[in-house]
């Protein structure tokens, strides 16, 4: 029996879940109220509603199909998958955006999809959808397509003419990985997609000779995301992975997510997934890497085996490492110096610096700010407060550390 327009919705937005590389950020600004049309954009991205686990759930999350194939090990909807299938048409899509949005669900699309057929065939249904959306019903509000990197380059650049983020996966950090449980992809290939992707958006970037005017290409520029826990990875390489595609591609946004136990799974993948805190410290040290000036040996080297530590976030646990390094002086340090310190921001150490000319800063100064002083004390110097033997305690780390809990029997 056909499947109704409610049934597959809730088997395609259900599959959309494992990809986590959907938050809107970075775009052009629209609004909808001034220039006509349907929707609107923030200069800064949409606002959104996040889930516990960090996952976006303000945009129209869903897949035009689960029907895939490729037989990739980690996927719920490889094509040896037993599990139930469903397929929109790009119309169908279309018109639930719409109405979704009207309705005040939504404020954007989100579109994956398994692939059906061929590459190419799969990717101008994607292509279609967003197009319609754009011209035929001049629809203003945020659009991330999940690109397929096997598709043909002029079918992913007319993709870039209407979307707002194009993601282009990784899946896995190495490619012994993805060789070994997704075969018929090919890293060579996403990495050319990356590659060309990156000289279109910079081309677009640069303002013409007569009009001075730049061309709307993938505002939001390009994301991926890669598997955490599936091919044994550690976080050194999954992070060092990351670094090569951040200066290689220009990436937005490098996504990070656990991998999730699959039923009828391959004996190559874990019985266990990892757990959800692993998650949450690749995403610190991802954002110690590209606004707070560490390099990836100096986050990964505080814990033997290239793991992060689970008890401590990444800068926490450097600082714990490195105590000659402190306590550093508030109202003398430089900004690099700064962004060291636990407990202080990127927000927070421009404050701070814009304060200092005026006054010495006291420790007071640093709760007004919003700093926990619980966790900056030990590492800081300020206007009548030295840490004296606070910083040179043996059990300093236990200060920091979560309490133990009661494990249950069963």
């Amino acid at each position: 029996m056909r499947k109704s327009l409610k049934q597959r919705l809730a088997i395609l937005s259900d599959a959309a879940k494992y990809d986590a590389s959907c938050a809107s950020s970075g775009t052009q600004k629209r609004d909808s109220a001034k220039s006509g049309g349907l929707g609107s954009t923030e200069g800064s991205g949409i606002c959104h509603a996040y889930a516990p686990d960090g996952r976006c759930i303000s945009l129209l999350k869903v897949l035009l199909t689960n029907f895939c194939i490729y037989d990739c090990a980690y996927c719920i909807n490889r094509s040896s998958s037993n599990v139930e299938r469903a397929r929109f048409t790009p119309e169908e899509v279309v018109w639930l955006t719409l109405e979704f949005y009207r309705r005040n669900y939504i404020e954007g699309l989100f579109l994956s999809s398994g692939i059906i057929r061929s590459p190419d065939h799969t990717m101008e249904q994607m292509v279609r959808v967003v197009r319609e959306l754009r011209v035929s019903h001049d629809f203003r509000g945020y659009i991330h397509l999940k690109s397929i990197p096997e598709a043909s380059a002029h079918l992913i650049e007319e993709a870039g003419l209407y979307a707002d983020r194009l993601s282009l996966n990784i899946e896995l950090p190495t490619d012994s990985g993805i060789a070994r449980l997704a075969p018929e992809k090919r890293p060579s290939h996403i990495r050319r997609s990356m590659g060309d992707l990156r000289l279109k958006i910079e081309a677009a970037d640069e303002p013409t000779l007569q009009s001075k005017t730049r061309k709307r290409f993938v505002p939001a520029g390009q994301s991926t995301q890669m598997i955490v826990g599936a091919d044994g990875a550690n976080d050194a390489t999954i992070l060092g992975t990351s670094a090569q595609l951040y200066g290689s591609y220009g990436l937005k946004r490098v996504y990070y997510s656990a991998f999730s136990p699959i039923p009828d799974s391959s004996k190559n993948l874990p019985l266990i997934k990892p757990p959800l805190m692993r998650e949450h410290r690749l995403y610190q040290a991802d954002w110690l890497y590209r606004f707070y000036g560490f390099e990836i040996e100096e986050i990964t080297a505080t814990r033997p085996g290239g793991m992060l530590d689970l008890n401590l976030d990444p800068k926490l646990a450097w600082a714990l490492g490195h105590r000659a390094d402190f306590p550093v002086d508030v109202n003398k340090a430089e900004r690099e110096r700064l962004l060291r310190v636990p407990g202080l921001g990127t927000k927070t150490v421009k404050a701070i610096l814009s304060a200092r000319r005026f006054r010495r800063l006291r420790l007071d100064d640093l709760s007004r700010l919003g700093v926990s002083i619980k966790k900056v004390q030990a590492f800081v110097t300020a206007e009548g407060w030295t840490p004296r033997q606070l910083a040179d305690r043996a059990d300093l780390r236990t200060m920091f550390e979560p309490p133990p809990e009661q494990l249950t029997l069963l």
